[in-house]
């Protein structure tokens, strides 16, 4: 990235208050990236047990699957699903609140006796699946943030801190070199000056 400049102490100033902010700013972005680096790994994690405990629950759901056949799919459906905000290192993740079942009435007498335990399986098996969605979407927004703070670390690390740095320092070289040419240029004029004054004495 070519940084745009002039020859003046104007534009030294403002480069200068370019450079302090990002070298300011570094550290922060760098902390940010940090911490959704180690919320993405715990997310993976939380991901990665949520999806075998969903697996024990189906392998435990398929071990009763002579049973499911009778069972009425339509006792227990999800009613509602609550679900939060929560700000990690500045980023907007959905949180799972709770989950509203409905359930519909039915005969004790009437009804196996395992229906209760089947419906309590499907709600568990329900809210596991429905908590991995959630925690998947979380993990999908960490890892886009954490991505996007790599690159402005790496931007203001690589290119923009480095380019204002060499920018400020050609500035400096031209503002010297004129320095030195303006003292040179006054030195030969004194020097011709007297030069004139003796000659004409």
């Amino acid at each position: 990235m070519a940084i745009k400049f002039q020859y003046n102490k104007t534009s030294l100033q403002q480069l200068e208050k370019q450079l302090k902010i990002r070298v300011r700013t570094l550290p922060i972005i760098k902390n940010k990236e940090s911490a959704l680096r180690m919320e993405v790994k715990r997310c993976k994690n939380e991901a990665g047990d949520l999806e075998v405990s969903l697996e024990n629950q189906i392998q435990m759901y398929e071990a009763m699957f002579a049973l499911w056949n009778e069972f009425d799919g339509s006792l227990i459906k999800v009613k509602d699903v609550h679900l939060g905000i929560k700000k990690i290192a500045g980023v907007r993740v959905p949180l799972l609140e709770n989950i509203d079942f409905e359930i519909t009435r039915f005969s004790l007498f009437n009804s196996p006796k395992w229906y209760a335990d089947g419906i309590n399986l499907l709600k568990d098996l329900a809210h596991t699946a429905i908590e991995r969605e959630f925690v998947l979407a979380k993990l999908n927004l960490l890892e886009h943030a954490r991505k996007k703070t790599t690159q402005k670390v790496n931007l203001f690390e690589k290119v923009q801190i480095p380019g204002y740095q060499d920018a400020l320092r050609k500035i400096k070289r031209f503002m010297e070199d004129e320095e030195n040419l303006s003292k040179s240029s006054q030195k030969i004029m004194k020097s011709n000056q007297e030069r004139r004054k003796e000659e004409g004495l």
